[in-house]
């Protein structure tokens, strides 16, 4: 095991390399042989470069159909769980808020989280501040979307929301299996939105990428985060892979090349390039 000051560019490629594929810490510090605290170290001095390159790059953008939706997972424990002091700590439910460009597939923004009015109006906000054009959403009929989408975006939209309707649980229903679908219930809320564009598919499936691919986001194991501020670094590190680095199955490029925001495929190599060329140190 290596435990040292300094790491290499290809130490950090590696241990990169093996966050972004859905590893844990110490699943990256044993594959890799890195201290698991310079791991740690390094998620969240990378995060910070692909959070600032991402608020900067990812602006004025021409979006027909955004398809907006949370995802849930926990920081520590349960809400139910959690004692008022390790609340405090920031232990807690946790939501990460994801809006995705129906055609490119580009994140256009996210959030991580609460599930409030205070929570949504903030990401509705920013995606208002990163999209230059008209554009048709549609969200869940989580309440707190019709009061951000109204501040954010004021009339000029095209909005619906999309309710899924699901069935009484069957006899054999466990815990964690989920109830059938059984249809959808579309609610125009803005002007006038396309009926046949009505749909929040290609947000959900990207939310199953994120649980596929981030580790803390497994469910029923002990990898969920410990501290919240590892948790928004893995969801900022990974958002800045998926839309620059990794070519999307049916469009055969990245999500930002499709955009126009970016003219090739970006190498974990570059991706590492936004820690701005310096070594990281161990915690």
């Amino acid at each position: 095991m290596f435990n040292m000051n300094r790491l290499s560019k290809e130490q950090q490629i590696r241990v990169v390399a093996a966050l972004v594929e859905g590893n844990s810490l110490r699943s990256a510090s044993r594959m890799t042989g890195v201290a698991r605290n310079t791991v740690t170290t390094l998620l969240l001095d990378l995060a910070e470069g692909c959070a600032g390159y991402h608020d900067r790059h990812v602006r004025n953008l021409k979006v027909r159909r955004l398809q907006c939706d949370e995802i849930w997972n926990f920081v520590g424990a349960k809400a139910k769980n959690t004692s008022p002091e390790k609340k405090a700590e920031g232990w807690s439910d946790t939501w990460t808020w994801t809006a995705v460009d129906a055609d490119t597939k580009l994140c256009v923004s996210y959030l991580v989280g609460g599930r409030d009015l205070g929570w949504g109006t903030e990401f509705m906000l920013d995606c208002a501040h990163r999209i230059s054009n008209r554009v048709q959403i549609t969200t869940d009929g989580h309440r707190a979307y019709m009061e951000a989408v109204e501040t954010a975006f004021g009339a000029d939209i095209d909005y619906a929301q999309l309710q899924k309707i699901y069935g009484a649980p069957a006899e054999n229903h466990t815990r964690y299996s989920p109830e059938q679908c059984i249809g959808c219930d579309r609610k125009v809320v803005c002007r006038n939105p396309d009926p046949k564009h009505v749909s929040t598919n290609f947000v959900e499936r990207q939310n199953l990428s994120m649980r596929m691919s981030i580790r803390r986001f497994t469910r029923l194991t002990n990898a969920f985060s410990k501290k919240v501020e590892n948790h928004a670094a893995a969801v900022a590190l990974w958002f800045m892979y998926y839309n620059f680095c990794r070519a999307h199955q049916t469009l055969r490029v990245t999500p930002a090349m499709e955009a126009g925001i970016s003219n090739h495929v970006w190498t974990i190599e570059e991706l590492v390039g936004l820690l701005g060329g310096e070594s990281i140190g161990a915690a």
